[in-house]
């Protein structure tokens, strides 16, 4: 049973995570004012939240359901998925750091400033598409090594 619930709420948290991404893209667009500006930094609080559950339920389900650790430790897409993970997060700092900044400062951003977060969050979306793949991929035992 533990597996089957590490595995229903791993997946639902990575596709919440997905949905607040989604939305961040969608309230940071041009013209933006400064309620918008307090509403995608408060829901950027729930995407760093959301990013640290996946992590610690997805580790928890490698380490304690069916396969174990030692199949997860030795599989390449495992790995893969991790790291895309790892750099999805990295990629998600700026954009955080600039959520600060306007709150704080009261700042409506300024196209430019609009248009480098949105690469980030599009940059992001991309990275997201890995996931199931190596996800797929690992399920099937495609990448194991000894």
């Amino acid at each position: 049973m533990i597996d089957f619930s590490l595995a229903v709420t791993h997946h639902l948290v990575v596709f919440a995570l997905l949905a607040v991404l989604v939305a961040e893209l969608a309230l940071v667009r041009y013209g933006m004012d400064a309620a918008a500006v307090d509403a995608v930094g408060r829901i950027d609080l729930g995407y760093g939240a959301l990013a640290a559950i996946a992590l610690a339920v997805g580790l928890a389900r490698a380490a304690y359901a069916a396969k174990g650790w030692d199949f997860y430790s030795h599989n390449l897409f495992f790995w893969l998925k991790l790291g895309v993970f790892v750099l999805i997060g990295v990629l998600s700092v700026p954009p955080t750091m600039k959520f600060i900044q306007w709150r704080r400062a009261q700042h409506v951003p300024t196209d430019a400033q609009i248009k480098s977060v949105r690469t980030y969050f599009w940059v992001e979306l991309a990275l997201f598409a890995v996931l199931p793949v190596c996800a797929a991929a690992m399920a099937r035992g495609y990448g194991y090594y000894a």
